[in-house]
């Protein structure tokens, strides 16, 4: 493997950043974020308390983080495993290599069938999980339980997917500890994003669609000032609960809360990945096939299948110019995970 700032480049995902997002907050250049990264050129000292305010760590711990290595692996199970037989020494690197970590396993949830994930899943979840409960006061045992917090919640899409939706009961409990954690955190989009997920279960799981309903909104409450793409998704499958007891006006109430809310989500809100474009149109469509207004539904599902249409167009016209010789553009396509998807 080519030398690169394998933790740096963890740690800029861990608080969030994109290369694009983090050039613009630093006012520097992609490129320049990417040759940091590469390994080929060194922040200037000059540039370095901002950016390691931006990571979120001190001046000495983003000197570790700039460290050029050969393995991307291999520095991140060293510091877990000594993390794990010193747990009261765990720190901010840490702890952007464990998010690291629950990164790829999120990226292989996207391509790979899901049982074959639990096991390692698991392992990373319950390294968490304890590293949680044995952090040091202060910043560093909050940052490991927002972590847990995101973890439980991946764990329990995993096992419901793997179980093919069955599993309502280990679903719901990981999503349960999820919820316990951000409330203790009062970290309202994380608790937002658990109770979301557990309104997926009873609504398409167990089809208790009066639970579902009442989970769906209460999501809307608890993230209503935080998360514009949380309370409109919420607000979504309120809508469609609705459709499912056949409650018609309720039904087009929720889905106008929705499109308010969703017409307001940007990339700066932290579930903006949850998103995808064509989501709005889908579900409504849905909810009007459900109430048997079907002149209604075909013409948002037909709205919904063009623009998904010219968006496959968009993206073929987009490779084909980053193809041609002397392009210098950098084109680059949303890809919607399918752990983003009910």
């Amino acid at each position: 493997m080519a030398l690169k700032r394998h933790s740096f480049v963890r740690r800029r995902r861990a608080v969030g950043f994109t290369q694009e997002s983090l050039a613009e907050t630093l006012n520097v250049e992609r490129s320049t974020v990417s040759r940091w990264e590469s390994g080929k050129v060194a922040p200037q000292p000059y540039m370095r308390p901002r950016l390691a305010a931006v990571l979120q760590v001190s001046t000495e711990e983003l000197s570790e983080l700039l460290v050029v290595t050969s393995e991307e692996g291999a520095p991140a199970t060293e510091r877990t495993q000594y993390a794990m037989r010193y747990p009261s020494r765990v720190d901010l690197v840490t702890i952007a290599e464990l998010r690291g970590g629950m990164q790829i396993l999120t990226e292989r949830y996207d391509r790979m069938p899901s049982a074959t994930l639990l096991a390692h899943a698991g392992q990373h979840v319950s390294q968490v999980a304890f590293l949680a409960g044995e952090a040091p006061a202060g910043r560093v045992q909050r940052e490991m339980r927002v972590l847990q917090a995101d973890a439980a919640t991946f764990m329990g899409q995993l096992v419901w997917d793997a179980s093919q939706r069955h599993d309502h009961a280990t679903a719901r409990s990981y999503y349960a500890q999820s919820v316990d954690v951000a409330r203790h955190l009062r970290d309202r989009t994380s608790e937002g994003h658990a109770l979301l997920r557990t309104c997926y279960v009873a609504l398409y799981g167990a089809n208790d669609y009066r639970e579902g309903l009442e989970l769906a909104l209460e999501t809307a409450r608890t993230t209503r000032y935080t998360s514009h793409v949380l309370t409109g998704l919420a607000m979504l499958h309120a809508a469609e609960a609705h459709a499912f007891l056949g409650e018609g006006r309720e039904c087009e109430r929720a889905l106008a809360g929705a499109e308010r809310h969703l017409d307001q989500a940007n990339s700066s809100d932290a579930a903006h990945d949850l998103l995808s474009p064509t989501h709005f149109g889908r579900l409504a469509g849905s909810c009007y096939l459900t109430l048997g207004d079907y002149r209604k539904a075909q013409r948002l599902l037909e709205e919904t299948a063009a623009e998904l249409q010219d968006r496959r167009k968009s993206a073929r016209s987009s490779s084909a110019i980053s193809r041609c010789p002397g392009s210098a553009r950098e084109i680059s396509t949303p890809r919607w995970p399918r752990s983003m998807t009910p």
